[in-house]
């Protein structure tokens, strides 16, 4: 059993100090760079599956969050707001109010639609001390986040689509999901009270899942609609949301969102709310327990470390790292102690490239790989050819 605060130390990945405060985790270099390679590929992913990146402020009025219906159904989960100006602001608890003024910011016509908006953007949750742990509580998140604005009718595609992307992110990622979960409002009063919203969500989110075994959950649905919960489970057995897909009738309504139809008329669209791996956070603290610090060859934060058995190979050894460009690569030397001391020190790198006399002479290079194959030496070209295509993802 993995723990990836335990695990989150020994590689120097991230970590802690009580002046900064409890669930505001800082990344070190290794762990930035995973965190880095995993936000550029779902750039990536999203890219070619049409949506379009923005940046967006972390903080709003409050009066934002009162429109959108977060500070009469969320306020308790919010920092309380701050006075500056004359005016409150607050730390956003999510981005979806700010997608859709963003979308409000000028006219949209039904040729344009769907129209998806993606951005990985801060967003700020006054979580309990006592639910905090490591990154996968967090209260200063990194959100892989996404809002599609649609014509009603492309709205179960748009969410169908969005769950095919989180099935292909998973593969890549080596995730293996525990089950889906379609969750629905509860009894108590936290949610919006429009019963034919619901229904009609819900039905659309049910058609999305047809053919997909899944469990309903009452109680678990965002306030303003329910959504698809893609459920995984850590190295305890705990489980946890990793990635949501949601249709939402409400804030169109609250935010007066329309599009020009072919009839020329004002038409509402809907938004498809959608995180392919959810928080940053919780992505890296799952991928680091289920892969035990090993993590696949493109996204570890050092792909291959270049080992002279002796000083005299250390001049081949610096040219050979020089040529490693696009690769996460650094040296380790003599200086480190023996050779057998340095492959053990880097254990969870996926490449070891051993460089002798015998290869040094031959501009070739002698792979090590982490399951312990050694591989016979090979031409310095051809290594660094199967090294940049491992590094891409799978």
């Amino acid at each position: 059993m993995h723990d990836h605060r335990r695990l989150g130390r020994e590689l120097g990945l991230f970590g802690t100090d009580p002046l900064i405060g409890a669930g505001l985790p800082y990344w070190l270099p290794e762990g930035a760079a995973v965190r880095h390679t995993l936000e550029e590929y779902v750039r990536g992913l999203e890219q070619r599956a049409g949506y379009q990146h923005v940046y967006s402020p972390v903080l709003g009025k409050r009066e934002l969050y009162e429109l959108s219906g977060h500070w009469s159904h969320y306020s308790e989960d919010m920092f309380p707001p701050m006075e500056v100006g004359g005016e409150q602001v607050v730390l956003r608890p999510s981005l979806c109010p700010h997608h859709a003024l963003i979308y409000r910011s000028r006219a949209h016509s039904y040729r344009e639609l769907p129209l998806r908006i993606a951005e990985l953007g801060g967003m700020y949750r006054s979580e309990l001390s006592g639910v905090l742990g490591g990154l996968s509580r967090v209260r200063a998140i990194h959100l892989n986040d996404a809002h599609i604005f649609c014509a009603p009718e492309q709205a179960v595609d748009e969410a169908r689509a969005a769950l095919e992307l989180i099935r292909a992110a998973y593969a890549d990622l080596g995730i293996r999901s525990a089950r889906y979960r379609l969750s629905l409002p509860g009894a108590d009063g936290k949610y919006v009270a429009d019963p034919r919203m619901w229904a009609r969500a819900g039905d659309m989110l049910s058609d999305v899942l047809a053919g997909v075994p899944y469990e309903s959950a009452e109680g678990e649905a965002a306030f303003y609609g329910p959504k698809i919960d893609v459920q995984i489970t850590d190295s305890a057995g705990r489980e946890s949301t990793l990635s949501t897909v949601q249709i939402d009738f409400y804030q169109p309504e609250r935010f007066d969102l329309h599009y020009i139809g072919p009839d020329g008329g004002k038409h509402r669209p809907v938004m498809v709310h959608r995180s392919i791996i959810g928080s940053i956070e919780r992505a890296v603290a799952h991928l680091i327990e289920e892969h035990g610090g090993a993590f696949p060859a493109w996204l570890a934060p050092v792909q291959v470390v270049i080992m002279p058995v002796s000083e005299a190979e250390v001049p081949e050894a610096q040219r050979f790292l020089r040529r490693c460009a696009g690769l996460r690569a650094e040296l380790a030397g003599p200086e480190r102690g023996s050779l057998a001391a340095r492959v053990r020190a880097s254990r969870l790198v996926p490449f070891q490239a051993v460089i002798g006399s015998r290869e040094a002479a031959e501009d070739s290079v002698a792979l090590r790989l982490r399951d312990g194959e050694r591989l016979d030496p090979l031409p310095s070209a051809e290594v660094l050819a199967r090294l940049l295509e491992a590094g891409k993802p799978r």
